[in-house]
């Protein structure tokens, strides 16, 4: 199974960026576990990160032809992209899952809400790195490919 994780602006200073929030993990580091854990159970992981909406909507396009799901965390874009929410639709029934390290409920008003989400198959917030390894299990799962390292 191959599976796309894409993460979007400002998660690339994972590790510097409030530490109190995200924890000192790198991105790297996450990336390295996420793949990791993925290979222990059957799936091959690509891993992509940036800062711009246009090259997140691209990846999300092309995800369909590269790979069986998208583990994607939409950063600050979840609560106003439409752009990205349209993106995630219009690939449907591709199993797009929607992750966030921090709990968005329990924060600022803003990030309560995430306009992707409905199109998402699932999502993971709240658990920090646990939230994308349970983002990988439920992908491994909806495509009955889960193995039991």
């Amino acid at each position: 199974m191959k599976l796309l994780l894409l993460n979007g602006p400002n998660l690339n200073l994972l590790g510097q960026r409030e530490p109190q929030v995200y924890g000192t993990q790198t991105l790297a580091e996450l990336e390295a576990v996420v793949m990791a854990y993925g290979a222990a159970h059957g799936a091959e992981l690509t891993c992509n990160q940036s800062n711009h909406e246009g090259a997140l909507i691209d990846w999300i396009q092309d995800a369909p032809h590269r790979a069986d799901g998208l583990i994607f965390n939409p950063g600050a874009y979840a609560h106003y992209s439409y752009a990205l929410r349209d993106a995630i639709a219009a690939v449907a029934p591709f199993p797009v899952v929607e992750v966030h390290l921090s709990d968005i409920s329990a924060r600022e008003e803003f990030r309560h809400t995430s306009v992707t989400a409905p199109v998402c198959a699932a999502v993971f917030a709240g658990g920090g790195q646990q939230s994308y390894l349970d983002a990988v299990d439920y992908l491994l799962a909806l495509t009955g490919e889960h193995s039991h390292a």
